[in-house]
């Protein structure tokens, strides 16, 4: 049974191997998997013609960029090193139980594997916790973008009354009665002076050290083109056509790095979040929310900004349909600030085949977790 079961499902697959088209190839032509193969195996600008529309803010995708941070470096690399420690240490928080870590798991790819994360008092946010791999590279930091570099935001979660709850006044003295960090500041900031200052741009220094590692995609756009399945290569040419995932999905960490909204505003009900708009206080931004990076996506779940997606079956699935539209009220036909889904969202139309094939390619953009620890803390 289990035989005939492979056997449905690679021919699902190989139903669609022969229903692609290229701006390479004349109408009447079809694109096999051996097609598809040589074509995708040409340098990225000769790849097949995205499916790109107007206002998309587009770059091709690439291989994973070097790291931002050079730990060759003695003095980054102490900076670095002390952001490590503080990022790992509870005692950052008011209750001396709450770490950075606590939200951001390396295990887990730095998130926490819940729909929105815990803090102080066991009290919920309202958002899920991001993956940190790759932060360096976002304009804005926070689902809402409402902070502009990571030493800006490595301050609000501390401070935060349903994250880490601490008083920022008391923080440098607090971690100044440890005698085990002044080494540590010495090294890193040549005095032992404690400030919040050097604190965040420790943690911030830390954050950018944070990176992914080379995936089945990147070994394949290095000339590995045995690094992809067929299926894999497959959900790459629809993932760069038929789904549209590219029109914001895009460039080497898979984000065009802006804001739009899915359609999961929530607006005048009980889970309401207005996204960018509480930030810029601008109509054309309710619902607005930061593009995530699909580097190791399929690790990360649940996703979107509350969490609501636990797999990717229901994201597909919704993506499918063009995302929820708001219901429009007698009362808020004339609202500004009625939430507009963005206009590159459009029902797909995909087949199971097809969105098996995209999953597929996402799987392709995992790489191997890479544990992180701090063997002592200091005391």
């Amino acid at each position: 049974m289990n035989k005939i079961f492979a056997l449905l499902a690679l021919a699902l697959t190989g139903l669609i191997l022969f229903s692609f088209q290229s701006a390479d190839f004349n109408d009447d032509d079809e694109l096999s998997i051996d097609s598809l193969r040589k074509v995708y195996s040409k340098p990225t600008d000769q790849w097949p013609k995205p499916t790109v529309d107007q206002g998309a803010v587009f770059q091709e995708l690439g291989e994973l960029p070097p790291p931002p941070v050079d730990l060759k470096n003695d003095s980054i690399k102490n900076v670095v090193e002390l952001g490590k420690i503080l990022f790992f240490d509870p005692r950052l928080s008011g209750s001396n139980q709450i770490s950075c870590s606590s939200c951001h798991a390396p295990d887990l790819h730095w998130t926490d594997g819940r729909q929105v994360s815990v803090g102080h008092d066991h009290l919920t946010n309202i958002r899920n916790a991001p993956s940190l791999e790759n932060v360096w590279f976002y304009k804005r930091l926070f689902w809402d973008g409402r902070a502009n570099s990571l030493e800006e935001q490595a301050g609000s979660p501390v401070a935060a009354h349903n994250e880490m709850h601490q008083d920022m006044k008391v923080l440098p003295k607090k971690l100044s009665k440890i005698k085990g960090y002044q080494p540590f500041f010495a090294a890193a900031f040549g005095s032992k002076e404690i400030t919040n200052k050097r604190i965040f741009e420790s943690l911030a220094t830390f954050q950018r050290s944070i990176v992914s590692r080379r995936t089945p995609f990147d070994r394949f756009l290095a000339k590995d083109k045995k690094a992809l399945t067929d299926q894999q290569l497959v959900g790459l040419h629809l993932f760069r056509t038929k789904a549209r995932c590219i029109n914001c999905h895009n460039g080497p960490f898979f984000t065009d790095n802006e804001f739009h909204n899915d359609g999961l505003t929530y607006y005048g009900r009980k889970y309401e979040d207005l996204g960018l708009y509480n930030v810029t206080k601008k109509p054309e931004d309710v619902g607005k929310f930061k593009t995530p990076g699909l580097r190791n996506v399929m690790k990360t779940a649940p996703w979107f900004h509350n969490g609501l997606f636990p797999d990717m079956d229901g994201v597909m699935n919704m993506y499918n349909v063009g995302m929820p539209v708001q219901r429009v009220k007698p009362e808020q036909v004339n609202d500004p600030l009625l939430p507009k889904n963005d206009k590159l969202l459009k029902g797909l139309k995909l087949s199971i085949a097809e969105k098996n094939a995209v999953v597929a390619f996402l799987e392709a953009l995992s790489s191997p977790t890479v544990l992180t620890r701090v063997a002592q803390l200091p005391q």
